[in-house]
């Protein structure tokens, strides 16, 4: 992504975890603000760690200070293991967390569409073990798979994005979701599911509520 992009290799419940690390231009910050580790789409479906909306999430977390993780679910690109439903998907997750992430620093979650489903399901088994400083979820999946609902006391830290026009994930379904939670959704007016178009707009989205 630029000159401050390290590939990594990190172990998983599967076997190895393709992942790249970006990082914040040091001239910018003293020292990183926490680790932010970013989920991709369905697998599927073409999903990668080079998504565009993926990228476009980690580069607002860099211009905001943060270190940038984003990998490859198992079986995609060079991971290793097959497609879990959604499964070992979240272990893998928490695997890149585990390694990435250290808990005495800020951890930031954060995933598009399935991604997003994925980094509801690790803040759910992250949440009781250590401080998560921030979650980005974005064409979040509800319409498709189970999201749990965001710890209360996390939502004043979340951000939820979706498209008003999105037609892989109707925007209902994340109404739906978020309804019973009182959580805020903030829709892109005629925003699809990629944001084709729009990723400026979802960058000063992320970054705004990022930067600290």
């Amino acid at each position: 992504m630029n000159a401050q992009t390290q590939s990594l290799t990190l172990t998983g419940p599967a076997g190895p975890i393709e992942a790249v690390l970006d990082l914040p231009e040091a001239d910018l910050f003293e020292a990183p603000h926490g680790t932010a580790v970013i989920a991709h789409p369905h697998p599927q479906f073409g999903g990668t760690m080079t998504n565009k909306v993926v990228q476009t999430i980690a580069r607002a977390c860099v211009q905001c200070g943060w270190r940038a993780v984003r990998f490859n679910f198992r079986g995609v690109g060079a991971s290793g293991g097959h497609y879990d439903e959604g499964r070992g998907e979240v272990d893998d997750m928490l695997a890149v967390v585990a390694q990435t992430a250290p808990a005495d620093q800020p951890l930031l979650l954060a995933g598009f569409s399935f991604g997003g489903f994925i980094a509801a399901r690790a803040i759910d088994t992250l949440h009781p073990q250590r401080a998560i400083a921030g979650a980005v979820l974005v064409g979040t999946a509800a319409s498709r798979f189970d999201v749990p609902p965001v710890p209360a006391e996390l939502h004043p830290q979340t951000l939820v994005v979706h498209g008003e026009q999105d037609d892989t994930v109707p925007l209902a379904s994340v109404m739906d979701w978020a309804r019973p939670q009182s959580l805020p959704v903030t829709v892109v007016p005629g925003g699809e599911h990629f944001f084709h178009g729009q990723l400026p707009l979802l960058k000063a989205l992320v970054v705004r509520h990022v930067c600290v």
